[in-house]
């Protein structure tokens, strides 16, 4: 991440905390992480990225999720890492590019668990 980027980056960033269990082993119940909300302005999402992505049924909510796939234009397949503990593209369809916030940028609690996300 360039230099200005990773400032402005930091000071847009989106911080979220990860509840539930549909992203283990990448991301545990209680991390805090930071989603880089600038991520996707001159880039389009690429399958791998973790995302944070709006609930397509239910506003306000935010999932974090995998880009699994691209599936037609501006559509993407999200999925968790825990199959069993995640409600995403395999029961809620093709989610939107407009749907996709952020990407995944670092993890920054606990401090034992800092680290950045690729």
């Amino acid at each position: 991440m360039p230099g200005s980027h990773a400032i402005l980056a930091f000071l847009t960033a989106r911080r979220v905390v990860v509840r539930g269990r549909s992203m283990l082993p990448a991301l545990a119940p209680g991390e805090r992480v930071l989603f880089d909300r600038l991520a996707y302005v001159s880039e389009l999402p690429r399958v791998g990225d973790i995302v944070l992505a709006r609930h397509p049924a239910r506003p306000g909510v935010r999932m974090i999720k995998r880009i699994a796939d691209v599936v037609g234009r501006d559509e993407y397949l999200l999925l968790g890492d825990n199959e069993k503990a995640s409600t995403d593209s395999r029961t809620l369809g093709p989610f939107q590019r407009g749907d996709i916030v952020a990407r995944a940028w670092l993890v920054f609690w606990p401090p034992e668990r800092f680290r950045r996300m690729r």
